[in-house]
């Protein structure tokens, strides 16, 4: 497939549009004034300035079949770069629509948060029945995903009401597994080929922790959650759990704290004796994550643990007391079918967690999986959310928090659902980027809000342990631009 521009303008937006469509498809890119003169697929965007108007225009060919759209936008128009952008796409989106018989629930919204449309149109002063009709007719939203974002953001309206601007949360990466997912891009390290990093990497991070706890003091910021995620945190010894935790009880004044979060993830990984010290600890809520019920997919996606093991794990942080049990699920997975995930369903629904996250499985490069696999994969992703979406309404669990990442199959979406008065806050912190995040470790991003000038700024630490552990001074100097960037908020 060639992509063909008459300039780069909106390059990465459209591409994106054609992913929708063509997710398995690796593409050409061009520029030229028309589309004349190349051969096979294509497809062709322009945006043309002729006096006070603007001509914009997409061209489509597929397998020999054409389509096109075209229309005009008045120079002089508010937001004009956006307002092209949205048409190139609504365009594009529809003559591709038409080419492949296919249609994406979320239109041309290719961001990570849908969400945030409704929140930022909602400031603007429009009503809910505006917002609707704008996400229908401009962004060509099915009526299903504008009712799932609406019920997110009237949910998060209550989260958010109780933020103070004074307040941060602390993200602590352990990127440390037992094995590697199939599935899995994020930055980790097997426990056993990596067991010679551990000792000095939560040296460091303990160190780390320390230096935070004083730069926030420093500033006046008030914690407000803790979330350990990694990896796989309780991939490393009870001790090195109790250490960081000490870590930051003596680095931070604790009574602000709201909700304390400790990724247990992997069935394989949880102890009494693990359990036990983040319970010490201070964190009393847990996520433990078996992915599917089926023993099958487990064993194809790469998962060290059975179904039994899961359960055992379940029962043992229900025994011990934690408040909070979040378990995650992925909608289509390799192997796994409909009724499967059904099953799946309805057994996490017997044992009631207080929050429940489904995702969608997204095919990232840095995965084992690859894109030859993804058309086979994404056949019955729909309808697995579908079930999913019905069951945990029916059972009382509210979505809480919604975010897309690229590549997920049926265009879908991963949601937080909750017991009512059970959301994570700093799930929804993160996702609608109200609150600053400190990150403390390796692969850990910092993202600093600043509500009231509207800034946000990231800060990235060094990725793999290894180096987090050799330029570990240097790493500490980064602290600095979290201090630079407060201060300039005061001026």
């Amino acid at each position: 497939m060639k992509l063909i521009f008459n300039s780069m303008d909106f390059k990465y937006e459209l591409e994106s549009v054609v992913k929708l469509f063509l997710p398995a498809t690796s593409f050409k890119i061009l520029v030229s004034p028309s589309e004349e003169g190349h051969d096979g697929d294509i497809c062709f965007i322009k945006r043309e300035v002729k006096g006070v108007m603007t001509y914009l225009y997409v061209y489509c060919r597929i397998d020999g079949n054409v389509a096109s759209e075209a229309g005009i936008l008045l120079n002089s128009v508010d937001n004009y770069k956006r307002e092209c952008e949205m048409a190139l796409a609504r365009y594009l989106y529809k003559c591709l629509s038409r080419l492949t018989g296919e249609e994406s629930e979320w239109g041309i919204i290719t961001g990570v948060r849908p969400v945030k449309q409704i929140n930022a149109m909602s400031a603007s002063g429009m009503s809910d029945d505006e917002i609707r009709q704008k996400l229908k007719d401009d962004f060509l939203c099915s009526t299903k995903k504008i009712n799932v974002a609406f019920a997110v953001a009237k949910v998060q309206e209550r989260i958010l009401s109780d933020l103070s601007d004074n307040s941060f949360s602390l993200y602590v990466s352990i990127p440390f597994c037992t094995s590697r997912c199939s599935y899995c891009s994020f930055v980790s390290q097997s426990v056993e080929s990596s067991l010679s990093l551990i000792p000095q990497y939560v040296s460091n991070l303990c160190a780390e922790i320390r230096h935070t706890g004083e730069l926030m003091k420093k500033l006046g910021k008030k914690l407000d959650t803790v979330y350990f995620g990694g990896g796989t945190p309780t991939a490393i010894d009870a001790p090195y759990l109790e250490a960081i935790m000490q870590a930051i009880e003596e680095s931070f004044d604790m009574s602000s704290v709201r909700e304390y979060t400790v990724e247990a993830g992997r069935a394989d990984t949880i102890t009494e004796r693990k359990l036990s010290a983040i319970l010490a600890g201070g964190a009393k809520r847990v996520s433990i994550n078996p992915q599917t019920l089926n023993d099958s997919v487990l064993s194809a996606i790469g998962r060290k643990h059975t179904v039994e093991q899961f359960y055992d794990a379940f029962a043992l942080a229900r025994k011990l007391g934690f408040e909070v049990i979040n378990t995650d699920l992925i909608a289509g997975l390799p192997t796994d079918t409909l009724d499967s995930f059904k099953n799946t369903i309805d057994r996490i629904l017997e044992l009631q967690p207080e929050n429940i996250t489904v995702h969608t499985l997204s095919i990232k490069r840095a995965a084992h999986l690859n894109h030859t696999e993804e058309k086979q994969l994404g056949s019955q992703t729909g309808a697995m959310i579908d079930y999913a979406t019905s069951r945990l309404v029916e059972n009382g669990y509210l979505p809480y928090y919604l975010y897309r990442q690229k590549n997920m199959l049926d265009n879908q979406e991963n949601i937080g659902w909750a017991k009512p008065g059970h959301e994570s806050l700093y799930n929804t912190y993160i996702m609608e980027e109200n609150q600053t995040i400190i990150a403390v470790g390796a692969g850990g991003s910092t993202k600093l809000v600043d509500r009231k000038n509207s800034r946000l700024k990231r800060v990235f630490n060094y990725k793999f342990p290894l180096e987090y552990n050799k330029h570990f001074d240097l790493m500490l100097e980064k602290k600095k631009e979290v201090e630079e960037f407060f201060t300039l908020e005061e001026k």
